[in-house]
């Protein structure tokens, strides 16, 4: 691969599982050094997508490359030129840090594995742990540990598969440093992730919703391909209120965060009109731009159950 190349170029990726599409003809092209998030509901085929990329699955249809790789064809190729963080923890929990390191070292046939190893180590704040046994880490320290053995074989795309669920804030935030970093040098990133604020730290997402991949591009151009006109509501009784509003056919979503209330619908005219009497009812009300969490529900809203 050349670096003009895009790190991913695919069109088509189909995976069935017996009567089931759960990937349903996704094209998606991404950039070297580039971070691109991946939103959707549980069972929206996220992970499944991920496999077919790196190599452990092959798609029933579709073609591309991932790497310069024909992703049909060249799937050796292709696993031993990426990094997958895997939903679970997936190291062995009765072996040390570096003991789990050098095991992944080893099937890799890194050289010079030792230094490896202990630099790896380093960097990410793991050498005093070394001898510790991954089983009794926190969370946070077990996404180091896998985080550092996704690394060690110097990859050049980096598959995360919700890699920060059950990880506090912190240690959620210094991952995502390291990610930027990362990319920074020239390594792509695919990342699945719930989280909204994390969404919001990659430089593009996608939505993908029972195996269709239904936007994609930055935040902002995502948030702006739903058509949401929002309003916010600050007040008493927002519960209750959300109730009354979601029955009215001009409203599409109303959603309770903290102490505000979003309405939000797609024809700006009817909206103000269902809205108008509650407007001198104590109530204050500002008209905002509506957020990837108002998108994502909208979007959510609008796509039906391939599975049902």
């Amino acid at each position: 691969m050349t670096s003009a190349e895009p790190t991913i170029d695919v069109t088509g990726i189909t995976k069935r599982f017996g009567q089931n599409t759960v990937v349903d003809a996704i094209a998606l092209r991404v950039e070297a050094g580039e971070i691109f998030g991946f939103l959707g509901p549980n069972g929206s085929g996220k992970t499944t997508f991920l496999r077919m990329l790196c190599g452990l699955l092959r798609p029933d249809a579709g073609s591309g490359h991932c790497l310069g790789c024909d992703v049909l064809t060249e799937s050796a190729r292709i696993k031993r030129q990426v990094g997958y963080m895997t939903q679970r923890f997936s190291h062995y929990e009765d072996l040390s840090l570096e003991e789990n390191l050098d095991f992944v070292a080893r099937i890799y046939g890194v050289a010079n594995r030792r230094k490896v190893v202990r630099e790896a180590l380093e960097k990410l704040g793991l050498w005093t742990r070394r001898r510790q046994l991954a089983g009794e880490l926190s969370g946070g320290w077990k996404q180091r540990l896998a985080l550092a053995a996704a690394l060690l074989h110097q990859p050049q795309l980096l598959l995360l598969d919700e890699p920060t669920a059950g990880v506090d804030p912190k240690a959620r935030r210094d991952f995502w440093d390291e990610i930027h970093q990362l990319a920074a040098t020239g390594i792509t990133v695919l990342v699945t992730t719930h989280y909204m604020d994390e969404a919001e730290r990659c430089h593009r997402v996608g939505y993908l919703a029972y195996g269709r991949l239904l936007a994609s591009g930055t935040v902002a151009e995502v948030v702006r391909g739903t058509g949401l006109i929002t309003w916010e509501v600050r007040g008493r009784n927002l519960t209750a209120l959300a109730g009354e509003f979601r029955r009215l056919e001009a409203v599409t979503q109303a959603v309770v965060f903290g102490e505000n209330l979003h309405v939000s619908g797609h024809d700006a005219e009817l909206l103000r009109a269902a809205i108008q009497p509650y407007l001198q009812d104590g109530l204050q009300w500002q008209q905002i731009e509506p957020g990837l969490e108002d998108a994502f529900i909208s979007l959510m809203g609008t796509t039906p159950d391939n599975f049902a």
